[in-house]
């Protein structure tokens, strides 16, 4: 997963609170560090998707969002 599917993804989950909950919600799976730490700290954002998916229960069709392809143009 790159930064970019991880934010993605963050914002199909949480919407405009997206920004907040990776900045304020603590992860026990991620040493009771935030998504934002983790992240800024080296962690993948694989990892931290899927700490943060663990925690808030978050159902199948959210925590694979970035692997939806979207339709190809003809």
């Amino acid at each position: 997963m790159k930064h970019s599917e991880f934010w993605a993804a963050m914002e199909a989950a949480f919407g405009a609170r997206a920004s907040s909950v990776a900045a304020d919600l603590v992860l026990g799976a991620l040493e009771h560090r935030t998504g934002e730490q983790a992240l800024a700290q080296g962690e993948s954002p694989r990892e931290v998707w899927d700490a943060i998916c663990d925690a808030q229960q978050l159902p199948d069709e959210l925590r694979w969002h970035h692997r939806r392809q979207p339709p190809k143009r003809r």
